[in-house]
């Protein structure tokens, strides 16, 4: 094994000194000023030396005591091995499909690819620093992303820098994303699809599917991607509730998972029942997916049986053109799908405690719940401007204010503060 004990040297710049006949001269010989810096040299578990050079001999005994202390922990002591954003990438891909969600991946790889465009394909991992992500983000600003959506990206290579840490590539504390904060982004108010703009939405529906889909959204408050991965034995017709959970591939249902990665089940209106029964009388024969029309049944078989379909496309798309189209036709919003929900849980909220609506919407965080999707109506304001008016309203009657202190003063009270403070001219005159 090699030897464990961490040296510190003198590291001479320039060629070893010669005396005139081209010999090199011993050290003592040297000239005293000499430049040279200081270095760590120590044994890897590999059985190679490695050195890590120092501007002052306080900086190189400070790095070669914790050096020292972690290889006799027996702590790996190896530098990280070095790679580049390309073979990264590629090592990112093939180890994490089917461990995170096909959409997250997405964005990991997305926003790695966008990095490598702006600083170089062939960039060592190691040698990505603050500054680069920096111009990274403030490039993505210049060509008018915003700024949640550029939060968005650097989240995604904050969480792949960390995972090369965990991987061996960097050493602690090296994820060049750590030191950005966030932009600011101020916070919308989160859009709420009234029941009567609900209801001019649904007679637009084209058809038997959509009015189903719609129903299911607007009463079940299932995500999109949970929506459209819904198999007929998700549906319990007979008790009225919907049951959201993972997929297994078998034939011609796609493995999926949701995104809290846990099943939950949640309840349907009779209404809703209703009209998803009438679509499954009407639904393509032997296509196991609730929401998928005819054409695309034929299309996804197809793609099948040709081994064509790519994993985590799409089963069913353009849903959000045809949603807006029939938002225009029906003279409401403009609304998305996910406002749907979003309205689906503030209703919710208005009549059951929070922790019930957090686990019926699928959130691991009650947070979310109660920041992103309960949208305060109007009516919630007339409401706590009554409850305050009941609980205190008296006392700030008998409160006796002063009127002519306030603009609550009668119209006498203004003709005495007239004749105690006469106007005055620029001068300060009376006028």
């Amino acid at each position: 094994m090699a030897t464990k004990k961490v040296g510190i040297y003198r590291k001479y710049h320039g060629e070893v000194p010669k005396n005139p006949s081209g010999q090199p001269l011993p050290k003592s010989q040297w000239p005293k000023k000499r430049l040279f810096s200081w270095a760590v040299r120590w044994f890897g578990e590999d059985g190679n030396r490695y050195s890590k050079s120092f501007r002052n001999r306080k900086e190189a005994e400070a790095f070669a005591e914790t050096k020292q202390v972690a290889i006799w922990d027996g702590k790996n002591t190896d530098p990280p091995q070095e790679v580049t954003l390309r073979e990264y990438r590629k090592e990112h891909e093939e180890v994490m499909k089917g461990n995170v969600a096909t959409s997250t991946l997405g964005l990991h790889l997305r926003a790695l690819d966008l990095l490598a465009e702006e600083v170089g394909w062939d960039r060592p991992l190691q040698q990505v620093s603050v500054r680069d992500v920096e111009r990274f983000r403030a490039a993505r600003l210049a060509k008018g992303l915003a700024a949640s959506s550029v939060n968005r990206e650097i989240r995604s290579l904050r969480r792949l820098f960390n995972l090369a840490v965990v991987r061996g590539y960097l050493e602690s504390g090296q994820n060049p994303c750590l030191a950005l904060t966030r932009l600011k982004v101020a916070r919308t108010r989160p859009a709420y699809c009234k029941p009567e703009d609900f209801e001019a939405i649904l007679r637009q529906a084209p058809d038997a599917l959509w009015r189903a889909f719609l129903a299911v959204v607007y009463t079940s408050g299932l995500r999109l991607r949970e929506v459209l991965n819904l198999v007929w034995g998700d549906i319990d017709f007979q008790n009225g509730h919907v049951d959201v959970s993972r997929k297994q591939g078998d034939g011609f249902i796609q493995p999926w998972q949701p995104k809290d990665h846990e099943r939950r089940t949640v309840p349907l209106p009779d209404e809703a029942v209703a009209l998803l029964a009438k679509w499954q009388a009407e639904a393509p024969e032997g296509c196991p997916y609730v929401f998928m029309e005819a054409g695309r049944w034929e299309f996804y078989r197809q793609r099948l049986s040709e081994k064509a379909w790519r994993a985590g496309q799409d089963l069913v798309n353009n849903q959000l053109r045809r949603f807006k189209t029939i938002c225009r036709r029906a003279g409401v919003g403009p609304y998305t799908i996910h406002d749907l929900r979003r309205s689906c849980i503030t209703n919710w909220a208005q009549r059951l405690p929070i922790h019930v609506v957090q686990k019926l919407a699928g959130h691991s965080d009650i947070q979310t719940t109660e920041t992103y999707y309960l949208s305060v109506q109007p009516e919630d304001l007339v409401k706590a401007r009554r409850v305050q008016s009941a609980l205190v309203g008296g006392i700030l009657n008998g409160a006796g204010t002063d009127p002519l202190l306030t603009h609550f003063g009668t119209l006498g009270n203004k003709k005495r503060l007239n004749r105690s403070f006469p106007a005055r001219n620029e001068k300060g005159g009376k006028l």
